[in-house]
């Protein structure tokens, strides 16, 4: 399985292997960026634009889809422990977002850290209702805020190496 998948990305071109990598939940630009810049040596800014473009695809499906997607997941045997198990994390990650709205899910978006992200702030901004522009609005700033965090480590720790 693991062979496809790097045979896969052998076949696409650099950018597109970021902005791919970069749509992919848990992994999403923090993955994307490091990537782009240290394994395929593209340059800061463009892996970075390329990086963020995909990490904001998913966003309007998240905030628009899921309450439904997941609520008829719910009601099934094969996906409602999957469903329910989501649902759980999305309303736990919740808790701070409802307190600040905008600016809880905008934050929330931009830590770089795992379990945070466009996906989930997304799925806990649909599970409390957020207004659709203002979750996609938290969304680009928050991904930017994380793009431009993961580009500078990106970019200091080829200084730290001297490459």
């Amino acid at each position: 399985m693991s062979q496809s998948i790097i045979q896969f990305f052998s076949l696409c071109p650099n950018w597109l292997q970021v902005l791919i990598v970069s749509m992919i939940p848990i992994v999403e630009l923090r993955g994307a960026i490091p990537w782009g810049t240290l394994a395929l040596k593209m340059p800061y800014v463009q892996c970075f634009l390329l990086a963020w473009l995909g990490n904001m695809i998913p966003a309007p499906f998240i905030l628009k889809l899921m309450p439904a997607i997941l609520k008829w997941m719910r009601g099934t045997k094969v996906f409602g422990p999957f469903a329910n198990w989501l649902h759980d994390r999305g309303m736990k990650k919740s808790e701070s977002i409802t307190k600040y709205k905008f600016w809880g899910l905008t934050i929330f978006i931009a830590i770089p850290l795992p379990g945070t992200g466009v996906w989930t702030g997304c799925l806990a901004g649909s599970l409390i209702e957020m207004d659709f522009k203002h979750g996609m609005f938290s969304a680009l700033i928050g991904s930017a805020i994380a793009g431009v965090i993961v580009t500078t480590l990106c970019a200091l720790g080829l200084m730290a190496v001297g490459a």
